[in-house]
């Protein structure tokens, strides 16, 4: 069974920098693509950043702004997520997410194109 589960959350000051990570496990991931959700209090989940696994090819939302890195370390099987410059408005759950078909690669800042997700890691501002 697939399983992820992601750590590396905590209280921040803003301006600050934090490395979230996330562990997958339960199958192989190649040809998978993998990303990183989040949700604020009150809002909708939305997407952060994916990248294929063992692949180079990354997608970023638009309001990332060059602030965050996704990369991954395929022989430990574990996708990371480097925040920098963070702000209030960064306050959130993380997820990382797995999607497994063909069109997850083809959409994947969709929720849909992912099949299984983390627990969430929480990260909070000092403010």
């Amino acid at each position: 069974q697939v399983q992820l589960i992601e750590s590396g959350g905590e209280l921040v000051q803003a301006g600050g920098s934090l490395r979230l990570s996330c562990t997958a496990s339960g199958r192989s991931f190649s040809s998978t693509t993998m990303g990183w959700f989040r949700q604020a209090p009150g809002e909708e989940r939305e997407f952060v950043a994916s990248i294929p696994w063992g692949g180079r090819r990354t997608v970023y939302a638009d309001w990332v702004k060059g602030r965050f890195t996704i990369s991954s370390d395929n022989a430990k099987n574990t996708m990371y997520l480097q925040m920098n410059s963070l702000k209030p408005g960064d306050r959130a759950i993380y997820y990382c997410a797995v999607g497994l078909r063909r069109d997850s690669r083809a959409y994947p800042s969709t929720l849909e194109s992912y099949d299984y997700w983390g627990q969430g890691t929480q990260v909070t501002d000092s403010a």
